[in-house]
């Protein structure tokens, strides 16, 4: 992409307090002067219960977003002008989301860590025209978790992201509801969609990708956190817990605070972690999640910034100046999660990530949506081995995505000691370096068809798009 393309935004994207990050430099000027706007905070939709059946009416439509100072950018979005509502379920609920396309074309909308029947999961099947409304009617089934939900048309699922398309899920169950943790939504429970966008010279987004992004995957110069350029967020001087979302199309973040302060991962993607781990760092490839508790009790008055450690530039500004009302205590046990043994294992499936120079494959072969690749038994436990193949010494990121269930991470390239302790809840998608290869744990319970089968790809959306995915029925 030439540099013109791109606005020249130096007097609105913050000075990087650790050094100008090169890709961001070929394109903008930092500041001295920054203007920190404060954090959105995704509404919270309300449910409304007719007959037992509690109902979310979501529209998705073409929206104008305040990105910049008098400028306005096109977007998609849900109920607003970018992104959408956060919708909260308790275990046990039934449940139906309805969705209204107001756009010109037609998309989907997939329940990304949902465990619901193949044909509720808003996959490329279930097709969402334009002027036309579709359902996901189930019960929810499934332990406390952050999950979300985004587009997932066959070969535009990328752009529709990209353009705004995309919402937290939150389940919460008995047990998380008797918890000692930060639970008051925007204030001490804080949800946040870590994006990065190109932005053109009209302040519009800018996705155009050449062979070379579709092939390294669309990353772009500019943080956005729900939907907010250099934001900051007033928080209290106790625990804090953050509901962190990869939302990127395909940039994998290192996330850590700017002092180097120790924090506790409290959950994964589908659950609860046992205990809380405590680390410095947390890795977060697209589409996965993670719930973190940062204690602020001894930093009133004072200011930190999230921020990604590969690029060296802050997602937000922390400003811890209120008294709090009421502090809680991280439990040292947060939950319990059944394991499956070796023992129950029937059968052990294996999937190869590769690139080739004409495009992206799993196991030499490119998504068809005429094609079923896998016929999975219900009830059997199975082991899926997926690596990610370099190719002629090249190799790049990918991860590994599965609807409809979670998995466990048995090991990673050959021993389960290489499994990190804050990546042992329950997962859904999972990451894999330049020939990194994995062993998953997995079970498909409660839904069975012959006709509707669920997805797995790689969840860098170029590389979906491209046609790293594939297909399996659970009868």
């Amino acid at each position: 992409m030439k540099r013109r393309t791109f606005l020249r935004l130096s007097s609105i994207v913050a000075t990087y307090f650790l050094g100008a990050n090169s890709a961001n430099a070929k394109t903008t000027k930092p500041t001295n002067k920054i203007e920190y706007l404060p954090l959105i905070i995704p509404p919270l939709l309300e449910g409304v219960k007719i007959k037992n059946i509690y109902h979310y009416n979501l529209t998705i439509q073409k929206a104008k977003h305040k990105f910049f100072d008098n400028k306005l950018t096109d977007t998609y979005a849900i109920n607003g002008t970018y992104l959408a509502p956060t919708i909260k379920l308790i275990d046990g609920q039934n449940v139906s989301i309805n969705y209204t396309n107001k756009l010109e074309e037609t998309t989907t909308m997939h329940g990304h860590g949902m465990h619901l029947p193949a044909d509720m999961d808003g996959g490329p099947h279930q097709k969402i025209k334009p002027n036309r409304s579709w359902s996901a009617k189930y019960k929810v089934n499934q332990r406390a978790c952050t999950n979300w939900y985004h587009p997932h048309a066959e070969g535009i699922t990328a752009k529709h992201v990209y353009k705004g398309l995309a919402g937290f899920i939150i389940v919460e169950d008995k047990n998380s509801q008797s918890l000692d943790l930060p639970k008051e939504y925007g204030i001490d429970d804080i949800p946040l969609v870590l994006q990065d966008r190109f932005f053109d010279t009209k302040a519009q987004l800018y996705y155009r990708p050449n062979m070379m992004q579709i092939m390294m995957g669309y990353r772009g110069n500019i943080f956005v956190t729900n939907g907010v350029l250099n934001p900051y967020v007033s928080v209290s001087a106790k625990e804090i817990r953050f509901r962190l979302l990869n939302g990127s199309n395909s940039t994998v973040y290192d996330l850590a605070f700017n002092d180097h302060r120790k924090f506790k991962q409290i959950a994964t993607d589908n659950s609860f972690l046992e205990k809380p781990v405590t680390i410095n760092s947390l890795l977060l490839s697209p589409g996965e999640r993670a719930e973190i508790i940062v204690d602020l009790t001894n930093s009133f008055d004072s200011y930190l910034y999230l921020y990604d450690t590969r690029q060296r530039k802050p997602f937000l500004k922390i400003e811890v100046n209120k008294k709090p009302n009421k502090k809680t205590t991280t439990p040292k046990r947060l939950t319990y999660l059944d394991r499956y043994s070796l023992k129950q294992v029937t059968n052990t499936r294996r999937f190869t990530l590769s690139m080739r120079m004409r495009g992206v494959y799993i196991n030499n072969k490119q998504m068809d949506m005429k094609r079923i690749d896998e016929i999975v038994p219900l009830n059997q436990v199975e082991i899926w081995e997926v690596e990610n193949k370099k190719m002629m010494m090249m190799g790049m990121e990918h991860n590994f995505h599965i609807h409809g269930t979670y998995f466990t991470i048995l090991e990673r390239n050959g021993s389960a000691k290489n499994v990190l302790e804050n990546e042992k809840g329950y997962k859904d998608t999972v990451y894999l370096a330049p020939g990194d290869k994995v062993k998953l744990m997995i079970k498909m319970i409660d839904y069975k068809s012959k006709l509707n089968p669920y997805m797995y790809h790689c969840h860098f959306l170029e590389h979906e798009d491209a046609g790293m995915m594939g297909q399996f029925l659970v009868v």
